[in-house]
C-alpha cells in the first residue's frame, strides 16, 4: 500500500504538472485570445521553465535551515499565490511576469521532494518512492491537463489555472496532514551545499538532463498545431491526445523507477534517451497518419517519462551531502530542457518549415543526451 506521505507529494506533483503542462494544450487558445503567434505563445512555455530554473536553487538555499515539511508547505503557499495572479494578470506582459513566478516552487518542490521520498522509502526502493511522487505530475497528464485543456477550449484558458490554483492549497493541507516531520538532513553550512556544484559530475549531469530533455519539449511544445496541422484532427480532438500522452507518461514513470532500480539509474539514462530519439524520427515520418499520431501520441510520451527517476537517483547518488540542491538542480536542468526544446523547435516552424520540423531538433538533442549519459558512464567506471 502506498503511504500516505508519498501521496501527498504526489499531490504536489499533479498541481505542478498541471500548471507546466496546460499551457501546452491550451497553446492556440491562449495566443488567439492574446492576439499572439503560436511561436510568440511559446515564450510562455520558456518563461515558466526560466521561473523553475531561478527558483530551484534560491529557494532551496533560502530555506536549506528549516524542516522539509515546512519547506514544502511554503513552496506550496507560493504556487498557489503566483498560479492565481497569472489567472488575474491583464496584459502580455503581466501574464509574462506571472508565469514566470509561478515556475518559481517547481524544481526546489521535486528537489525536496525527491529527497524525502527517498528518506521514507523501503531501502533499495528510493527510485520507485520518487516515481510515485511523479506519478502525480504523469497523472496531472493522463487527467489533468487533458481536462484544462478541455476547460479552456470551452470556457477559458483562466479557469484552467484557477483550478490549478485551488489545487496547491489541497496540497498543503495534504502535506500538513501527511507527510512526518522529518529532520533536516542538510549537515554542512550552505557554502559547503554549493561545493556540489564543484563536481565534475554535477555539471556533466546538469548538461546532459538540459539538453537531453530538451528533445521532449521539442515534441510537446507544439503537440496542439502538430495534431491540427498535420495529422489534420480537429480541436477537439487535442483532448485525447493530451490523454494518451499522459497516458504513456503515467506507465512510462513507473517503468523507468524499476530500471533505475534494477539495472542502475545511469544505464536506464541511455535507455531512455536513446529511444526518445528513436520515438521523435518515427513521429516525423508517421505524424500525418492519424492512427499513428494516436498510437505515437502514448509510446512517445511513455518513453518521455522514463527518464524522471533514473535522472533524480543520478543527482542524488553524486550529490553527497547536498542532496537537496543536487535534486533541485536536476528539476532546474530538466526545465532549461523545456526552455531550449520549446524555444529551438519553434525556429523551424516560425521558418515555416511545418508543424513537425521541430521532431528533428528533439531527436538531435535527445540522441545528444544519450551521448552524454554513456560518457559519464564510461568516466565513472574509469574512476572506480
Amino acid at each position: 500500500m502506498v503511504k500516505k506521505s508519498l501521496l501527498a507529494l504526489a499531490m504536489g506533483g499533479l498541481a505542478i504538472g498541471m500548471t507546466e503542462f496546460s499551457m501546452m494544450g491550451v497553446l492556440e487558445d491562449f495566443a488567439k485570445d492574446l492576439n499572439i503567434s503560436i511561436p510568440t505563445a511559446g515564450n510562455f512555455i520558456s518563461m515558466y521553465a526560466m521561473g523553475v530554473m531561478v527558483g530551484a536553487p534560491t529557494l532551496i538555499m533560502a530555506t536549506s535551515k528549516y524542516s522539509p515539511k515546512k519547506v514544502l508547505i511554503f513552496f506550496m503557499l507560493l504556487f498557489t499565490i503566483f498560479n492565481s495572479l497569472f489567472v488575474i494578470a491583464p496584459s502580455y506582459n503581466t501574464l509574462l511576469i506571472a508565469r514566470f513566478m509561478s515556475g518559481l516552487p517547481h524544481g526546489a518542490f521535486f528537489g525536496v521532494g525527491s529527497v524525502v521520498a527517498a528518506q521514507l522509502a523501503t531501502k533499495g526502493k528510493e527510485a520507485q518512492a520518487i516515481s510515485i511522487m511523479f506519478a502525480g505530475l504523469t497523472f496531472a497528464n493522463l487527467v489533468g491537463v487533458p481536462l484544462g485543456t478541455k476547460l479552456g477550449q470551452v470556457f477559458s484558458w483562466r479557469l484552467t489555472f484557477g483550478i490549478i490554483a485551488s489545487l496547491g492549497l489541497i496540497t498543503m493541507l495534504a502535506i500538513s496532514l501527511w507527510v512526518p516531520n522529518l529532520k533536516n538532513t542538510n549537515k554542512g553550512s550552505l557554502v559547503e551545499q554549493l561545493s556540489f556544484f564543484k563536481k565534475w559530475e554535477a555539471w556533466v549531469l546538469i548538461v546532459m538532463i538540459s539538453i537531453g530533455t530538451s528533445g521532449l519539449f521539442a515534441w510537446i511544445s507544439y503537440i496542439s498545431p502538430l495534431m491540427t496541422n498535420v495529422a489534420d484532427l480537429p480541436k477537439t480532438k487535442v483532448p485525447i491526445i493530451m490523454t494518451l500522452i499522459g497516458l504513456g507518461m503515467f506507465v512510462g514513470n513507473f517503468i523507468g523507477g524499476k530500471l533505475a532500480d534494477t539495472m542502475s539509474p545511469n544505464k536506464a539514462a541511455i535507455i531512455s534517451f536513446a529511444s526518445m530519439a528513436v520515438c521523435l524520427v518515427i513521429v516525423y515520418f508517421t505524424s500525418h497518419i492519424q492512427v499513428m499520431a494516436y498510437i505515437m501520441s502514448f509510446v512517445t510520451g511513455l518513453i518521455a517519462f522514463t527518464i524522471g527517476s533514473p535522472i533524480q537517483m543520478m543527482l542524488i547518488n553524486n550529490g553527497k551531502g547536498s542532496e537537496t540542491l543536487a535534486a533541485a538542480a536536476g528539476q532546474a536542468s530538466f526545465n532549461i530542457g523545456n526552455a531550449l526544446g520549446a524555444f529551438l523547435g519553434g525556429i523551424p516552424i516560425a521558418m515555416g518549415l511545418g508543424f513537425n520540423s521541430q521532431l528533428w531538433v528533439g531527436f538531435i538533442m535527445a540522441s545528444v543526451g544519450s551521448i552524454i549519459a554513456a560518457i559519464f558512464l564510461q568516466l565513472k567506471t574509469k574512476r572506480v
